[in-house]
């Protein structure tokens, strides 16, 4: 018993048993525990789907059916009073469809979806048609229009005043003098002509300064009004009303990307083609009524509309999607358009304000305030031209889409696709037409101040290029929007200043001081600091860093120490030597070629050929059947050399490739000999029966083949007789109960000691007999009798490591022993030509 009660009363109360993804699993173990509660489990979940799901959604659709009956149109839409040509407004538009029951599950998932989507669709796209044509109702300017002007009127009394007037007309009177002391009257009687000009214009534009551009007949409703009469002439209306034609527009765009569209969603076709259907659903929608939307359908003839209507499918929600998508398209194409409008409409104003200091002041002062007042005014007028430019966009864009859908024939689904991609390319191709009105708007305001500042002369020199820029201009292509090099440049200089040390010290030592994660850059670099930069730690000459690289050092240093001994780096056999030396230090034959070139090698050719010899000798002493790995490194070696000098006298072969295995070879040798250096003292009596060193030289020539006591059999007997020494004791033995070389040991007082000490000498004669044997062929390797000599020197070593362990069988796939055959007749010719690459 516990402060908490039980140990079942604590299960019961604790928090984690409760989470729901426990209380889930515990359900799921509990319901499949046993096959009669999976079955209870499924037949629920089935009545549920069956009957209480369609139940719910069927009280949900009765109710939106009874809303939908009432004739009043979609409160979040009416205030937009878009409607089509049949003067139905889209607020007002439904979808009329079986919307099924308890008794017609199917219907009623259909009908939920399609509606789902056609109340998405419905409020994009009528957002869509209302965006642009309100916008160049100019119903929203009015809106503005008196708080601009009474700032405007404020503005121009504060600043346009008599001592302000004269004040700058005495100062821009000092150009027109230098000018004329100088000689240049032309310029000077331009500069005469402007002030007057600014003199008499002034006092008309300051009376009303934005009058020009907000009048009913302003800069801005005359442009509009040009674009829409040229769209309507594009439309074939030669005499249009302004005000009417946006309703007709409106009306246009309602019946190509509305109504049609929704007749063919919800009937499979435009039931508009028959007079009495056109009316029966205009009245149905107007209703309210979705059954009167079908029943006059019924009445009209239209049974296959009818049908459709009744029978909701997959291919309706199909039809749904793509028209969603569509629309949304046209939301952006409509938005973007909008947006530009209002911006031209926008700028007008900005640059009516700006004239209003150049009519004041600026104007009368030769140089960049005169500049700025010429491109203010120039920019009032243009704005409205690009407006104009816009609408008349608009309306050939719709005009072709008209003449799109009228090629379809009322099938109209087939066209949307291809309508949508128009949409995508029209919202670039304003985009370039608005970038090209920017900068012809420049270009127009630098050829008026040119022309002023210049005296009425031609602008430039020379050829007249036509490429010179008036005082105040600046680089006036990126007046509006810095784009290009213009671009470039500013993000260039931002990036100087970010990175400026002076940027730093006054930002408190941070780095990039404009970086979002200038303060993480700063924490890392003082963490990283604290150990890179204090010596003895992480970082300095002899750092941990540095120190987890010096094996490098030692490999290249013990690299040059062990080839200046053998001819130097850049030969083979110092090569050979240098790789040695990376091995006897913890490197690798990969490590060797690094540590070479780092110690001094120019020739990377024979780095490479030495590193990739030891390497294959070294896999190949792995399948040597001897326990001495330095004796089957050897062996390999020795066999390794020589199929690579075969391969060169059968034309296979390179000469280099041999003479960098001659080197490893030496190597292997060496390496043989310096672990078996000798130091083994043996008994050297007068009665040769009883001295040990007779003994074992004795064994030593029973196996030279060119020896007068070559007997490889006694060499047997001799080994054997160490090996039961070694293997059964000496003080046991009983003298004629073995053979004649063991009661031979045994007068002599060989123990087990003493008999491994004369293997241990023979291992040693060995050894050096090999590393003779290898410098001999090393100095000529063209004599065949030298690579003879070794192969018998090193069949013999492994002769003796075999007896030795007590094996017993062939030796057939190691170094083969001398044989009886004539010298090949190429081997001299050959190998010189490897003597050659040694001696180099």
């Amino acid at each position: 018993m516990s402060d908490f009660g039980t140990a079942e009363e604590s299960e019961l109360f604790d928090p984690v048993r409760w989470r729901p993804s426990a209380l889930f699993r515990r359900c799921r173990k509990w319901i499949g525990a046993t096959r009669r509660r999976r079955w209870t489990t499924w037949a629920i979940i089935a009545l549920v789907v069956l009957f209480l799901c369609p139940g719910i959604m069927a009280v949900l659709a009765t109710a939106e059916t009874s809303t939908g009956t009432v004739s009043a149109p979609n409160s979040a839409l009416s205030w937009m009073r878009v409607k089509d040509s049949s003067g139905v407004e889209l607020s007002s538009y439904l979808f009329a469809t079986n919307r099924g029951g308890v008794l017609n599950p199917g219907n009623l998932v259909m009908s939920f979806l399609i509606i789902v989507l056609f109340a998405i669709w419905l409020v994009i796209t009528v957002t869509a048609i209302w965006l642009p044509t309100d916008t160049l109702d100019f119903g929203w300017l009015t809106v503005v229009s008196k708080p601009l002007e009474g700032v405007a009127h404020s503005l121009s009394g504060q600043i346009a005043t008599p001592i302000m007037l004269v004040t700058f007309v005495a100062i821009g009177g000092i150009p027109v003098g230098v000018f004329i002391v100088r000689g240049y009257f032309s310029k000077a009687s331009m500069q005469v002509v402007m002030m007057v000009g600014v003199a008499i214009l002034g006092p008309l534009f300051l009376a009303e300064p934005l009058a020009e551009v907000l009048a009913p007949d302003g800069l801005l409703a005359q442009g509009r009004n040009l674009g829409i009469s040229v769209a309507a002439g594009l439309n074939g209306n030669s005499n249009p009303n302004p005000n009417q034609l946006i309703q007709t527009m409106q009306a246009d765009m309602a019946d190509n990307f509305a109504r049609s569209p929704l007749q063919v969603w919800n009937f499979g076709h435009v039931v508009d083609d028959r007079a009495s259907c056109r009316a029966a659903w205009s009245a149905g929608v107007m209703a309210g009524d979705e059954d009167r939307v079908k029943n006059g359908m019924k009445s009209c003839g239209d049974s296959a509309a009818y049908s459709a209507a009744d029978n909701p499918s997959v291919g309706q929600i199909g039809a749904g999607i793509l028209l969603l998508l569509s629309g949304t398209v046209l939301l952006l194409f409509g938005a973007y358009l909008a947006i530009k409008v209002i911006w031209a409409a926008l700028d007008s104003i900005y640059y009516g304000f700006m004239t209003i200091f150049g009519f004041a002041a600026g104007g009368f002062v030769y140089g960049p305030t005169q500049t700025f007042t010429i491109r203010c005014v120039v920019h009032g007028f243009v704005s409205a031209a690009r407006m104009a430019v816009f609408v008349i966009f608009l309306g050939v864009y719709e005009l072709f889409l008209g003449d799109l859908f009228q090629q379809a024939r009322g099938q109209v689904m087939s066209v949307f696709v291809i309508v949508a991609i128009v949409e995508i390319v029209a919202i670039f191709q304003l985009k370039r037409l608005n970038a090209g009105l920017e900068k012809g708007n420049d270009w127009i305001a630098n050829r008026f101040a040119l022309a002023i500042q210049n005296g009425g002369a031609r602008a430039g020199s020379g050829g007249g290029g036509g490429g010179a820029t008036a005082l105040g201009m600046g680089q006036f292509g990126t007046s509006h929007k810095m784009g290009g090099m213009g671009l470039m440049a500013m993000m260039g200089g931002a990036s100087t200043l970010a990175n400026s040390p002076l940027t730093e010290w006054m930002m408190m030592g941070l780095p990039g001081s404009f970086h979002p994660q200038s303060r993480l850059k700063k924490a890392i670099t003082e963490a990283q600091g604290g150990v890179w930069a204090e010596d003895g730690r992480f970082g300095g000459r002899f750092g941990w860093y540095s120190q987890s690289y010096m094996n490098r050092e030692l490999f290249a240093a013990n690299a040059g120490a062990e080839a200046g001994a053998y001819g130097g780096l850049d030969s083979f056999l110092g090569n050979a030597a240098a790789v040695q030396g990376v091995i006897d230090v913890g490197g690798t034959a990969a490590d060797a070629y690094g540590a070479m070139l780092g110690s001094g090698a120019r020739n990377e050719e024979r780095a490479r050929l030495a590193a990739r010899s030891r390497a294959t000798i070294a896999g190949a002493a792995a399948n040597e059947p001897l326990q001495d790995r330095d004796l089957a490194f050897l062996a390999a070696a020795l066999r390794h050399t020589q199929n690579s000098a075969r391969l060169l006298i059968n034309g296979n072969g390179t000469a280099e490739e041999v003479a960098a295995n001659m080197g490893t070879l030496q190597q292997a040798a060496r390496e043989f000999r310096r672990v078996r250096a000798g130091g083994v003292t043996l008994a050297d009596n007068v009665d040769p029966h009883l001295s040990h060193v007779n003994y074992v030289e004795e064994y030593m020539n029973n196996g030279r083949a060119r020896h007068a006591n070559y007997d490889p059999d006694a060499a047997r007997a001799k080994m054997e007789a160490l090996n039961d020494v070694i293997n059964n004791g000496a003080s046991g033995y009983v003298r004629g109960s073995g053979t004649a070389e063991r009661d031979r040991l045994f007068d002599a007082g060989v123990d087990e000691t003493t008999a491994d000490r004369m293997k241990q000498w023979v291992m040693n004669e060995h050894a050096k007999d090999a590393q003779r044997a290898t410098e001999r062929l090393i100095g000529n390797v063209a004599d065949p009798e030298a690579i003879r000599d070794l192969r018998d020197t090193v069949y013999q070593a492994v002769r003796t490591e075999h007896l030795a362990a007590g094996r017993t069988g062939d030796l057939s796939n190691t170094v083969t022993p001398r044989g009886t055959n004539p010298n090949h007749p190429s081997w001299v010719r050959t190998m010189s030509q490897v003597d050659r690459l040694l001696r180099n």
